[in-house]
């Protein structure tokens, strides 16, 4: 018994030490402040050797002394024991690409660049220093190795107009078309050969190309463009492929109706193991915009019926990469405030989740040995490289530690509600450090844009800042949003501030309700499609004191013929709807809120 009784006594004292331990770590750290926001690196781009045996990625930092921010290039090891920095100019750098052999690694910057546009860049990974290998007048947007590592496919832009005529000075812009103002100047497919620098042109002519791929047998290039008479009127994006080869003819693999892997969604078309099968997205009617749900397909090579291998998933997935025996696809999956990384058998089948919970995943890559690099964020942690292997996940970036140890950090929950009419709605919620329940917060309310986009679990730095401020942060995934299907989605189709501004005033309710909320101090804000809920929200409810409206339209009228003119399917034409109908799209207005509509 005494044995026990002094085996008792000290865990007592094992665990009052450890909680005075925490205690003290707890105090000795700092509130967020506004100055960390140049001291939190943006890690993206990681790209896995084909071997497996390295990680390259980007690392964004700001340097405030001159006033400048630089992308420079890292590169770690698999077990994560060892990193380089690989480049380090003035200049940034981006798009790192491993060549198939893994000796060389090419890149996009602009140093040295006669047109200021971005080059490609090569360096020898044992011994060498980077050479800068290109000079396309109009600079290089993308660009991927061939599987014989001796040519690279590049995306390069045409250079603008007076300079390929040899004149000096700007001339006048003339619009003649739909968009006009975008010019005339399109982005190319080029096949680049690494030993003589040479670009031969595959598809030239009025059109746009996006997204290449390479064929595993190293002949043929896989792209996407939008293409007819008028294509900037529409949104058909289909498949192409094309042997490389100059003066081959460009074949067009998809032919259905709908955007096919539109290059916003940053997804290439990917070729099977095998050759026989090329993976895209097949997004929706045109009508619907980005309210329809992109699936994952597959088709055949030289074209053919597409199956859909998500049709019963309601949910958008992009970035499809075959396994390497091609019997399944790896893709990213959106869903209800995250991004999870899945996969499905090509053969059709139940989809599984490699990667979920509490995360954003926004890249990975696949590499040989299945193992898997991906970029993933959390709440409290902004992106940072893992790798993946079975269920075995490692962090090996760490650009950010030093900050993170030393700052208390405002907790981050999920929460649900319903809105007025009974609908579900889901959201976020911020508490201050050292939060006190019981007590009533200043609370601001934010909006994302899109509006079919979400908030997910991932570290927001504004929402750490103002929590660090005493604020309570309630953000709001209103119908409109993505990652909760198709329907969820377009509940707002044609009628903006009607049920999103709902759902965004039951989220103030409900934190109000819950006793956290001060009432007699709200405010509100977003930006772009976040910007015009906040008018729309404003001019049905006085509760604010404060909001914040960012690049957003609070005319329809005026906004058409540049980036409003996208949602035409949706809202019309001024022409054809009235000016009340057009300015608030099929919902009437009160004077209180006409009035209060145009001031903002």
């Amino acid at each position: 018994m005494k044995r026990l009784r002094e085996l008792a006594l000290a865990c007592v004292v094992i665990a009052a030490l450890i909680n005075m331990n925490l205690n003290v770590q707890a105090t000795s750290k700092r509130l967020i402040t506004l100055d960390d926001l140049s001291a939190v690196h943006q890690v993206s781009e990681p790209q896995i050797s084909r071997d497996g045996a390295w990680i390259a990625y980007t690392v964004e930092s700001t340097d405030i002394n001159n006033d400048s921010v630089n992308n420079h290039i890292y590169m770690t090891s698999w077990d994560g024991s060892r990193t380089r920095k690989l480049t380090n100019s003035k200049d940034s750098e981006s798009s790192p690409r491993f060549s198939p052999d893994g000796k060389y690694l090419t890149f996009l910057s602009s140093s040295q660049s006669k047109s200021g546009g971005n080059q490609i860049w090569l360096l020898n990974l044992t011994d060498g220093e980077a050479e800068k290998i290109s000079d396309f007048p109009g600079g290089v947007s993308d660009l991927v190795w061939a599987p014989d590592g001796k040519r690279l496919a590049v995306i390069a832009q045409d250079p603008p107009q007076e300079t390929r005529n040899g004149q000096k000075t700007a001339q006048p812009i003339v619009i003649d078309g739909f968009k006009g103002y975008l010019g005339k100047s399109r982005q190319h497919l080029y096949v680049f050969d690494l030993a003589t620098h040479k670009a031969d042109i595959l598809a030239p002519g009025e059109f746009n190309e996006y997204l290449p791929e390479w064929s595993p047998d190293g002949n043929k290039i896989a792209f996407v463009s939008k293409r007819g008479v008028d294509f900037h009127r529409h949104n058909n994006w289909d498949v192409y492929t094309i042997v490389a080869q100059p003066g081959a003819k460009v074949r067009q693999i998809t032919t259905n109706e709908s955007p096919n892997c539109d290059p916003s969604w940053g997804s290439r078309p990917v070729w099977s193991p095998d050759g026989k099968l090329i993976a895209y997205l097949q997004g929706g009617p045109q009508k619907l915009l980005e309210y329809a749900v992109y699936h994952l397909a597959v088709i055949p090579t030289e074209g053919g019926t597409p199956r859909l291998l998500t049709a019963n998933l309601d949910r958008n997935v992009v970035k499809p990469r075959f396994t390497s025996d091609g019997k399944s696809i790896l893709f990213l999956l959106e869903d209800d405030g995250n991004v999870h990384l899945a996969k499905v058998p090509v053969a059709g089948g139940k989809i599984e989740r490699l990667l979920a919970g509490r995360r954003n995943i926004s890249a990975f890559d696949f590499g040989g040995d299945d193992r898997i690099a991906l970029l993933s964020s959390m709440p409290q942690e902004p992106s940072e490289v893992f790798t993946l292997k079975g269920t075995q996940l490692r962090s090996i970036s760490h650009q950010n530690q030093e900050l993170l140890v030393q700052l208390l950090l405002g907790t981050t929950e999920e929460i649900s509600f319903k809105s007025k009419d009974g609908t579900e709605i889901h959201g976020f919620l911020v508490k201050p450090p050292n939060f006190q329940p019981g007590k009533k917060y200043p609370t601001l309310l934010q909006l994302h844009g899109g509006p079919v986009d979400q908030y997910t679990n991932q570290f927001m730095f504004d929402w750490q800042m103002f929590a660090a401020h005493g604020y309570v942060v309630v953000a709001v995934n209103p119908r409109g949003s993505s990652g909760r299907g198709e329907a969820f989605s377009k509940a707002i189709y044609a009628d903006f501030g009607n049920k999103d501004v709902q759902d965004v005033l039951a989220a103030v309710d409900y934190v109000q309700a819950q006793g956290i909320a001060d009432p007699s101090r709200l405010g509100i804000g977003g930006w772009s499609y976040g910007g015009m809920l906040t008018n729309y929200t404003i001019a049905q409810d006085t509760r604010f004191k404060a909001a914040v409206s960012g690049a957003s339209i609070s005319n329809f009228l005026a906004a058409y013929g540049n980036v409003f003119s996208d949602v035409e399917p949706e809202l019309g034409v001024p022409w054809k709807t009235s000016m009340l109908g057009y300015e608030f799209p099929f919902r009437s207005c009160t004077p209180t809120e006409l009035s209060r509509q145009h001031y903002f």
